[in-house]
This record gives C-alpha cells, structure tokens and sequence, in this order.
C-alpha cells in the first residue's frame, strides 16, 4: 500500500472570537446542509448553553435559531444532562428539503425555519427518555423515539463519571429485567398531532430512520443489547402492517466476503441506515471472535453482503453514504506502519470490541458483489474521541464533493470539512 498525500481539512465552526467553544454537526442520521448545500446547521455552545446555529456556506452569516438557556436536556448519550430541561442536543433533525429543523426543549416538540419563530408542535409525556429523532423525507411525519424514564433512573451510586457519564449499571439489563418499553411516536409536522404509538415491549430504541420512500415504515434499533447483539440491533416497523421484524438474523448464507464467519447471535452490530432507495441498509460491526465488518441487507432479495476488514482494522469508526453508494468512514482504516497516538478512551466505554484510537476520514468504495472495498484516505481528523460529541460522524454534501465531520482537539469540538475528489 502506497502513502497518499492527504488533504488538509478546512475549519468550518469554531474558534471563534468568542473564544473556544463546541460546535458539532447534527447526528450522522440526517444531514446538516440544506438540499443545495448552502446552508449548513450545527449546534454550538458558544452562548454558554447548546443552540442551534444556521450558516450561510457562501456569505458566513450566521443566525441562531433556538433559544435555550438551560443547558443540556438529560436524554441517551447526554446522561449528565438536567432532567425537563435544556435543548435535547439528541433531538435536532433537520429536513433538508425545507430547511426545517426539529427539536426538543426542555418537554415540547418544536420546529423552526432559518427566518421563522419557533413553533411547537406538542409536548413530551411525564416519564419518558428521548433520543435522536428523524423526519420523513416528504416532510409530514415525524418519529420521535422514547422509553419508560426509568431506563436512565440513577442515583449517585450507579451515575457514570467522566465526560458522558454513562450510567455503571447495564441499561438494557434493566430494561428486560424491568419489563420496560419504548415507543415509536409518530407526530404531523404540520398540526402537531400525535399520528399514532407503538409500543415495543422490553427495547431501548434510541435511533428511528423513516424509509426514504415508504414513510409507513420505520427502522429502529435496540441499544446497547446485553445478549444476542448481532441479531437484536436492527429492526423494522411497518405500521401499515403493525408488524416488528428484525433486520439481521443468524446463518451461514452471506454473500460477499465474510472470510468465513457466519451471522451469529453473539456478533456486533450497529449503526443502520438506509440506501436512498430504501431497499437496502447498510450496518456495520464485528464478528463474535473476529474481524470488524461492514454489511448491506437487501429487502426485496433478503440477501446479506458481508465484508470482513482486515485483521489490524479494529478502531472503532462509523460508515454513512452518498447518494451514489460511496461510503465515508471515520474508523478502521490504518497505514502498515501507522504508531497510533495513545488515547485516554476511559470516558466512553461501550459494549463495541473495538478501540476509539482511529484518525482517517476515509472514502471507502464497495463493491458488495465481488466482496471488495476501495479505501482512499483523505486525510486525518485528529479526533481524541472523548465523549458523543468528539465522534467524527462524516457526512457527505448532497453534491458529494466534500465531507463534513466534528473533531475534538484541545477539549474543544470544531466541525471540519474535505473535499471528496479522490482524482
């Protein structure tokens, strides 16, 4: 393998004359830049409390859309955050086609355009935890995950330490021991109206993505399994229907290059999403005992396609796409004679075997047929992967020409783009 010359990402937020301050991207489930990619959303901390923030990408004018002055609402992944209040930095979505961002403050449903007020829709019931939201892609619907309140119910003996604090007891544990539930709660972005509720027994759905095509359908995960991973993790709702199905299920039929290993049970897997068609999602993972993977699941066909990585590829990454099926990957990726800098990971642990240590915003081309993936490197972000925030989480513009990703250096998170041309 040949070293390329790598490209030097362009700071986009942060660092400003305010002083240092976080700013980040919105989560990796929608995008953060408008359909012409002119605008580009983000939430910064730079007022002392998280705010969503537009950009105009040509003129640099900013303008602040919410306003929040209570901090961070308590919610998955933000477990230090105040309980009813604060700006649920898990909660923003944005619909790329309208320009329209969604978002929790303290307990109501809100929505709001770069020149508009904020209008809310409806409001959380007492009791419940929330996590990352998503609209469907005709703008009508939108899916707001939540379960019994009691999931993140800790006291100063099971609190986490550290940047997350990540509760000391096992969540989904609780969740079964406890018969606990989640619910898919689907409002009209118009009226406000709550459409419907799906309760889904003893699950922790923390991450909700609508079918680019069929907003009847919606994808959702079960977090952090405490058994059976591999085939536990990704599930599908079809509320025409009113049927759950998973998504990953065990076998020794993978096309594709699986060096071997089988689906099982006792895999890895994580971070779903769909293809802009909807007839695929893409996940990626590990083998129970062996190598990381990225993996495809066909619906029409119901075949899988799985690539193993090579075996020195265990940091821990994430994997989105573009509209033309490239992959955009911020893990894995190492040169042979790379010495990793050691990192201080002590405050995000989580069930994936893998090492937060990457430093490669990669462009990854498959080719699911032949089992292959193309790995060009375009450059490093340098992220210390301390905390939610500190993920790089690349996304590509919806032009495909650059990537847009978070870095955390110095304690301070900055959002960063690189041009994706690889000629």
């Amino acid at each position: 393998m040949n070293k390329t010359t790598l490209n030097t990402p362009m700071l986009i937020s942060g660092c400003g004359d305010r002083g240092n301050y976080n700013t980040q991207l919105l989560y990796f489930t929608c995008s953060s830049l408008s359909s012409d990619d002119r605008r580009i959303y983000i939430i910064s901390d730079r007022d002392g409390s998280p705010n969503v923030l537009v950009r105009d990408m040509f003129t640099g004018e900013e303008r602040t859309l919410t306003d929040n002055k209570n901090g961070t609402l308590k919610s998955y992944v933000y477990f230090d955050g105040t309980q009813n209040r604060g700006l649920g930095k898990a909660s923003v979505c944005l619909d790329s086609e309208r320009d329209m961002i969604y978002f929790i403050q303290d307990d109501k449903i809100c929505k709001v355009k770069p020149e508009g007020e904020v209008t809310v829709l409806n409001h959380i019931p007492d009791n419940r935890m929330t996590a990352f939201t998503h609209v469907s892609s005709d703008g009508k619907l939108l899916c707001v995950p939540m379960t019994d309140g009691r999931c993140l119910d800790f006291d100063p003996e099971t609190e986490g330490s550290g940047l997350d604090k990540r509760p000391v007891y096992n969540i989904d544990e609780r969740i079964q021991n406890e018969n606990l539930n989640s619910y898919l709660c689907v409002y009209n972005t118009e009226t406000g109206d709550l459409e419907y509720e799906k309760t889904v027994p003893k699950c922790w759905i923390t991450h909700v993505q609508f079918n680019p095509v069929n907003p009847n359908m919606i994808m959702y995960n079960n977090e952090w399994s405490c058994f059976s991973c591999g085939i536990r993790r990704i599930w599908l709702y079809d509320h025409e229907k009113d049927t759950l199905t998973p998504v990953r299920a065990e076998g020794n039929d993978t096309k594709g290059d699986s060096k071997g290993y089988t689906r099982r049970a006792e895999d890895w897997v994580c971070h779903e999403m769909w293809s802009d068609d909807g007839t695929a999602i893409i996940y990626h993972g590990g083998y129970d005992n062996g190598p990381a993977m990225v993996g495809r699941y066909d619906l029409n066909s119901k075949d899988y396609y799985e690539i193993a990585l090579p075996a020195d590829y265990d940091a821990y990454g994430h994997f989105t796409m573009d509209h033309q099926g490239n992959l955009v990957c911020d893990g894995y990726f190492k040169y042979p004679w790379d010495v990793k800098k050691i990192r201080d990971n002590s405050t995000d642990h989580g069930p994936d075997p893998h090492k937060k240590d990457a430093e490669y915003i990669c462009k990854v081309i498959p080719d699911w047929e032949k089992g292959s993936l193309t790995w060009i490197p375009l450059c490093k972000h340098e992220s210390d992967w301390l905390g939610q925030d500190a993920h790089p989480h690349p996304v590509y513009s919806h032009r495909g020409d650059r990537i847009f990703f978070n870095s955390r250096m110095n304690k301070t998170v900055n959002v960063y783009c690189v041009s994706a041309h690889t000629d």
